[in-house]
């Protein structure tokens, strides 16, 4: 990577909608960099609504700090947490240590999903589920989820022609795919956390294709919507490696004021043989105690009918050795959430012939 690129590049989402080529050149550029080398890039000109997604933190910080009885009906254990309320220490990175994250989250779908699917994956493209008296924050969730959706298809087509692929090489398997949004609460730490090993959100790389992040927003102990409390807190991302940072620089992600922040998923790593990296990113909490933070992510996922290999024009060798061989996305997606431990093992026994109880009765009989 350019030793000289020091933090993520800005991308304007008017340059990519420009008809002017030297917009669209200059976005293409910042987002190969970006892609690249942070597998991060922040969007501006987004068009989303912050004085909704100001309400829906409001909200979400009052549903979650509901009792735990009442939370606890809105949890969906039986499809893996995939819809509704999850609580804190369910899920934790796949290599970072094993240590759950120091969160709470909500689940849910905001684009149509392929009926049909709902009989191979019940779980994955599961219908929604919604605390009963939540009607505003529900249909802000909804709204903010489908915009946000939108930013991330744009987004996907312009890295397509960034690479010189056809426009839709990546947007057109996504559609009926099993995309989630997830709010996001991370918990506060009291006097003996601050300072330990516990993080909002440990070192992982997501596994979808594309990933979009509106603004958080920070709270203090008394629930009053604040500033980052000290410099340290919020996201890093490790960069990719080099002969200087043969295992990559840890950078503090700080997206300009208004930007979404946009994340390479492993499935797009994948798709391009590693051209554009998968993000390695963590979430440190404040130094100081009783602080909580707000956040929104959409994760856009390639249908789950979806070849996982990359493209004809990425395929060395050290790419079919690297992401060899081939797989479903739907696949890739069940052994993940085993991996993360919100599915458990034997969810692993979807997959293959399911007919060898047959024959043993046959033979028996």
């Amino acid at each position: 990577m350019s030793e000289a690129a020091s933090e993520a590049p800005v991308v304007d989402l008017e340059d990519i909608r420009s008809t002017d080529p030297a917009r669209r050149a200059k976005a293409a550029d910042a987002l190969r960099v970006g892609f690249g080398d942070f597998g991060l890039v922040y969007i501006q000109n987004h068009g989303v609504d912050t004085d909704q997604l100001a309400r829906f933190y409001d909200a979400l910080v009052a549903l979650f700090s509901r009792p735990e009885e009442e939370k606890r009906t809105w949890a969906r254990p039986d499809i893996w947490y995939q819809r509704g309320w999850t609580p804190p220490n369910t899920e934790q990175a796949v290599v970072a240590g094993g240590q759950p994250d120091f969160k709470e989250c909500y689940f849910a779908a905001c684009e149509p999903l392929d009926s049909k699917f709902r009989l191979m994956f019940p779980e994955i493209y599961a219908e929604n589920s919604w605390p009963k008296d939540a009607d505003t924050w529900r249909e802000d969730y909804l709204a903010l989820g489908r915009k946000v959706h939108a930013v991330g298809m744009e987004l996907l087509r312009a890295c397509a022609l960034a690479l010189d692929l056809p426009e839709d090489v990546f947007s057109k398997g996504t559609e009926g795919g099993p995309h989630v949004t997830r709010a996001l609460w991370y918990l506060p730490l009291d006097a003996t956390q601050v300072g330990t090993d516990i993080l909002w959100g440990e070192e992982h790389t997501d596994f979808n294709l594309l990933t979009l992040l509106p603004g958080g927003q920070f709270f203090d102990p008394s629930g009053k919507a604040c500033p980052r409390p000290d410099a340290e807190s919020g996201l890093y991302l490790r960069t990719r490696e080099s002969a200087e940072h043969p295992r990559g620089r840890m950078v503090h992600g700080k997206p300009p004021a208004g930007c979404i922040v946009a994340q390479v998923g492993q499935q797009l790593e994948i798709l391009t043989g590693g051209t554009y990296l998968a993000t390695p990113h963590v979430i440190k909490a404040p130094k100081t105690p009783g602080y909580t933070r707000t956040a929104f992510a959409h994760f856009i996922h390639l249908h789950s009918e979806q070849k996982l290999f990359p493209h004809e024009k990425f395929l060395t060798d050290d790419a079919i050795r690297a992401y060899g061989p081939p797989v479903l996305a739907g696949t890739y997606g069940l052994k993940t959430l085993v991996d993360i431990g919100l599915a458990p093992k034997t969810a692993l026994e979807k997959l293959g012939y399911h007919h060898y109880g047959r024959l043993a009765a046959a033979r028996a009989g």
